[in-house]
């Protein structure tokens, strides 16, 4: 059985039924991006998030984001030392290698910003002074709808920080069967082995080895350019381009090909475009699919 196979058939133990975006998240890491995990309490999004601190040799932090958390409770802060007559910088759970971001958007805008330079260059400065963080360090967070009290709206910025964005959604009548009788008598779910550090890194670089010709690149950008024509989306940004190329390559080395084609770039549009099309104050999951898709159907895949 290869690490992908054992990795996808080990999260359902965890997440009845949701092979797909336990796929989804796994193509995500190994992108090197950082994925938004939005849907009701209740579904599975922490399930998820715990799966991956599981199976991964990895560090792991969890955040609990509240509407009085400070950034400082993020980033880490001075502390002065009656010892040495100093401060020492006490860094907080940012300093993790899988950072669980649970109920993001029940924080304030000013908090989550604490989470930005992190996310976009991989440090953080305290101070004037920076600080890199681990080889692989990824976020991967959860948000309630934002329809639910006690929600604050992710700013346009740290949305395009995510280059992904999923929901998981209610499982199938088999998989609730299975998951209420497991949850009756509460079973400590585990792996069978952990999947080391080296392997993210070395399925990184393969990742980033597969090929791209100049017409999917066009193709990518007829995409990106297609949002910037219309009145009813936001504009795409670079970064959403460079993420979908990235995924694209992970999604490709993930199913045993060695270059990426148009297929795995429209089956993976809509989670890493969708949120960035639509504005966060007036949309939700299914209006940015439905966008997503509409700009799919308006882009030919050749010039």
């Amino acid at each position: 059985m290869s690490e992908i196979e054992y990795i996808l058939s080990s999260s359902e133990n965890f997440l009845l039924g949701k092979r797909d975006k336990a796929r989804l998240a796994l193509c995500n890491l190994i992108a090197q991006g950082h994925t938004l995990i939005e849907d009701l309490p209740g579904v599975g999004k922490t399930t998820l998030v715990k799966f991956f601190a599981e199976i991964f040799d990895l560090s792991m932090s969890r955040i609990q984001f509240t509407n009085d958390l400070l950034p400082s409770d993020i980033i880490g802060s001075q502390i002065f030392s009656r010892e040495s007559e100093s401060f020492h910088f006490h860094p907080g759970p940012i300093f993790g290698e899988i950072i669980m971001a649970d109920e993001l958007n029940r924080a304030p805008p000013k908090t989550q910003s604490a989470l930005l330079q992190a996310m976009e260059e991989a440090k953080v400065t305290v101070d004037g002074e920076s600080m890199p963080l681990g080889e692989v360090f990824h976020v991967i967070a959860t948000q309630n709808p934002r329809a639910q009290i006690g929600t604050f709206d992710l700013p346009e910025s740290q949305l395009d920080r995510f280059s992904m964005k999923f929901d998981i959604g209610y499982p199938d009548q088999t998989s609730t069967i299975k998951l209420l009788n497991a949850k009756t008598s509460f079973p400590e779910t585990k792996v069978d082995r952990k999947i080391p550090k080296e392997w993210i890194l070395e399925a990184r670089q393969k990742a980033q080895e597969i090929q791209t010709s100049e017409s999917l690149l066009a193709y990518v950008y007829r995409l990106l350019n297609a949002s910037r024509e219309r009145s009813d989306t936001l504009d795409l940004s670079n970064r959403c381009g460079i993420d979908l190329i990235r995924t694209a390559k992970a999604w490709a080395w993930m199913n045993g090909e060695s270059y990426v084609t148009p297929e795995h770039i429209q089956i993976l549009f809509p989670v890493v475009a969708g949120h960035r099309l639509c504005h966060p104050s007036n949309t939700d999951i299914q209006a940015e699919k439905t966008y997503s898709q509409s700009i799919l159907d308006e882009v030919d895949v050749r010039a």
